[in-house]
């Protein structure tokens, strides 16, 4: 079942992405250069050339400035596009690489100083977990609509499974400075996961 296309989004769309997108930017060069709990929310919409309103219009708090991503949603798009014959775990690390792949083409150097961000500040990485939660249960319902059929928790599970590998590959990636690059990592850490595919 082929699925439709997905329209082009409007000037007001682009113009909210394009902002948010400033902001984040502006965030993470100030965070990286003074420090995440030296850096305030208006010093960031003042950078981003924005109000204090609008920052929060975007983002609800300082921190959902580091974490808000479009990743998600393009990861669960992915997966129920991935071929009903797939096992779940094969559908999810084909989504995974394939979304990661873009990313990693034109923010490789954004994704390792937010990752790197996210793991060094504590009250960042106390969230993670709540994140992987919302995230884990978005990845369990792609794969149902993917292919329905399985219970809800055997999705989960294989879900929080491949998320585990991802996490696991991007603090390896953060350790090593982003010398080993991250795509293989993740091939990796899925290769642990399915030790016949690696």
């Amino acid at each position: 079942m082929s699925t439709p296309p997905t329209p082009a989004p409007g000037l007001r769309e682009r113009k909210k992405a394009l902002t948010r997108r400033t902001i984040q930017e502006h965030a993470l060069r100030l965070f990286l250069a003074q420090g995440y709990q030296n850096t305030t929310v208006e010093e960031i919409a003042a950078a981003a050339g924005v109000s204090h309103m609008t920052f929060f219009r975007h983002f609800p708090t300082k921190e959902s400035v580091v974490e808000s991503d479009d990743y998600d949603p393009l990861i669960a798009r992915l997966i129920r596009e991935r071929p009903p014959h797939e096992s779940d775990l094969t559908a999810l690390r084909e989504a995974l690489l394939q979304g990661l792949g873009e990313v990693y083409a034109v923010g490789r150097e954004a994704l390792l100083a937010r990752t790197r961000l996210i793991l060094e500040t504590p009250a960042l990485r106390a969230r993670t977990w709540d994140n992987q939660y919302a995230t884990q249960r978005l990845f369990a319902e792609a794969l149902q609509a993917r292919a329905p059929g399985q219970s809800e928790l055997s999705r989960r599970v294989i879900a929080a499974a491949a998320l585990a590998a991802v996490t696991t590959a991007l603090a390896t990636w953060v350790e090593s400075d982003g010398a080993r690059e991250l795509p293989d990592l993740v091939e990796e850490a899925f290769g642990a996961l399915c030790p016949s595919r690696a």
